[in-house]
Parts: C-alpha cells; sequence; structure tokens
C-alpha cells in the first residue's frame, strides 16, 4: 500500500486549511483511485453553524472530500504533477447518512474513465463500513498552479 501524509498530499493538491479535507491517504495508484480518511471533530468550522445543537458535516464537504482523495488519484500522474482539478460535475449523489464529531470518515474515490482534460470518477463515502455517502464525480484538469 501506497501511503501519504498530510505534508505529502499538500505536495499534490493545492487545497489548505480550511479546506483541505483528507487527514491521511491510506493507499492510492497514480490515476486509479485513491483512499483517504477524514477525522472529523468537534472543533471543525462549520460546526458552529450546522447544526449549534446538532453539529451535522455538511453533505456538500463530504463529497468535497470525495473530490479531493480523487484529485490525489489523477494529479500524482506525473504529467498532472502541479495541475489543480476542478469539479465538472456531480451525478447520481446520494446521502444515506450523518457524518458527526467523532466520525473517521472513510473517502474512497476510483477514477473510472479519462479522457483528454475530463475524467469521472465513483465515490464513496463510509463510516464503519456503512455507505453515508455516494456520487459519481466529473473534473477537468487545469493549467500548472504556482
Amino acid at each position: 500500500m501506497k501511503k501519504l501524509d498530510i505534508k505529502q498530499i499538500q505536495e499534490i493538491i493545492p487545497h489548505r486549511h480550511p479546506f483541505l479535507l483528507l487527514d491521511y491517504i491510506e493507499d492510492y495508484e497514480p490515476g486509479q483511485y485513491a483512499v483517504g480518511y477524514k477525522c472529523v471533530t468537534y472543533r471543525e468550522d462549520f460546526f458552529a453553524g450546522h447544526f449549534p445543537s446538532e453539529p451535522v458535516m455538511p453533505g456538500v464537504l463530504t463529497v468535497e472530500a470525495l473530490a479531493q482523495a480523487g484529485a490525489v488519484a489523477i494529479l500524482s500522474l506525473e504529467e498532472n504533477r502541479g495541475k489543480t482539478a476542478y469539479f465538472g460535475g456531480i451525478q447520481k449523489c446520494r446521502f444515506r447518512g450523518k457524518v458527526v464529531p467523532g466520525d473517521k470518515v472513510r473517502l474512497e474515490t476510483r477514477i473510472i474513465k479519462i479522457k483528454g482534460p475530463v475524467g469521472v470518477g465513483e465515490a464513496i463515502a463510509s463510516i464503519d463500513g456503512k455507505t453515508v455517502v455516494s456520487a459519481e464525480l466529473t473534473f477537468m484538469i487545469g493549467q500548472e498552479t504556482e
């Protein structure tokens, strides 16, 4: 298994606090897949307003975390180093459970299609083996970042 810590993730994708939603990558294969984790704590900025009496991680942020895992997979290809992967679309997205403080969310995105700068990934977020979000994510590879 190929592992990445937070500093290694930051060498691949441009996201930074407070929008970097991966804590580590457990395994990945450039251009094929990445499996990462988000360890959710009560100290997350979004819990202050979503929702104060019942903290729930916004579903769109879980989808973003899945996209970041996919970005690790696609941007770890040598020809994509230093570039950015942008959302091109979200299809077949289903929310099946809540993500709350204390959860360790497994984020797996498999790249199923690439044609030029556009690709598609199948993504599943799960907690203790139970799927909480699934989606098909379309991405576009942009120009190199500085």
